[in-house]
């Protein structure tokens, strides 16, 4: 019987002047980024929480700390990559993940195909196994005054070897 792990991330970040808004690994049309240590991509950030936490490995701060000079601008897509060696050193395979970004704007429909290839391309994984949604807010709270953006992902592991 297959050992079957589920892993919850979620992430969020407030709006800047003067970033590009990095979603997903790629760079969506917006007036406003994300401010972070990093580039503040939510989407991948919550993905690389859930696929630690499915793994039983620790979050993303245990691995790039926000005090850590090294990590400052980083493509969080180098993160993805490096979580991704973690969990098959750990003797896991994703099976799948399933993701919800909550957004007053901008509208993301129309970028989930390019972000679900980017995101299968650096996992290494067929971009139908990438669950993409997004909604909005209804105007309520920070992310409804379009203070910011938050990600939520969930990730199904399947154990490759014993460890």
């Amino acid at each position: 019987m297959p050992q079957l792990r589920i892993g919850l991330g979620y992430d969020v970040h407030k709006f800047t002047e003067g970033k590009p808004l990095r979603l997903g690994g790629i760079t969506i049309p917006h007036e406003k980024g994300l401010e972070g240590h990093s580039d503040a991509d939510v989407l991948l950030h919550a993905i690389c929480d859930a696929l630690l936490g499915a793994a039983g490995l620790p979050d993303i701060g245990y691995f790039f700390p926000p005090s850590d000079p090294a990590y400052k601008g980083i493509d969080s897509r180098e993160l993805l990559r490096e979580v991704k060696s973690h969990i098959d050193q750990a003797g896991w395979h994703i099976v799948n993940i399933d993701t919800v970004l909550i957004a007053q704007k901008p509208r993301l429909s129309a970028f989930y195909t390019p972000i679900r290839e980017e995101i299968g391309r650096i996992l290494g994984i067929e971009s139908e196994r990438i669950g993409l949604k997004s909604t909005t807010p209804e105007r309520m709270g920070a992310l409804g005054r379009e203070e910011g953006i938050a990600a939520y992902a969930v990730a199904l592991l399947e154990r490759t070897s014993l460890q």
